[in-house]
């Protein structure tokens, strides 16, 4: 089990990247949560089996079909238990 915090750079708000983003993680099994930030970025934790949060993070990496990603910042974090993936 591990756990990352995601911050996501570029076109990323208004662009169904958060709800896209709940669908891919629902698909991968991962938990956590989404949200936008005020500087325009998308935040993210995802937790769960190695495999599957790496695939989230890579999907990070591309987006919603609409979304253009300019860079991605991703940290290693302490698991919290997250069993469900949200909006928040």
């Amino acid at each position: 089990m591990q756990s990352k915090h995601i911050v996501v750079h570029g076109r990323v708000q208004s662009v169904f990247f958060r709800a896209a983003a709940e669908e891919e993680a629902r698909r991968l099994g991962v938990g956590g949560w989404v949200r936008n930030r005020d500087d325009g970025t998308v935040e993210m934790v995802v937790e769960g089996e190695d495999d599957a949060v790496e695939q989230m993070v890579a999907w990070a990496r591309e987006g919603s079909s609409q979304a253009r990603v300019s860079g991605v910042d991703v940290t290693d974090t302490e698991p919290q238990g997250h069993r469900t993936f949200e909006q928040t």
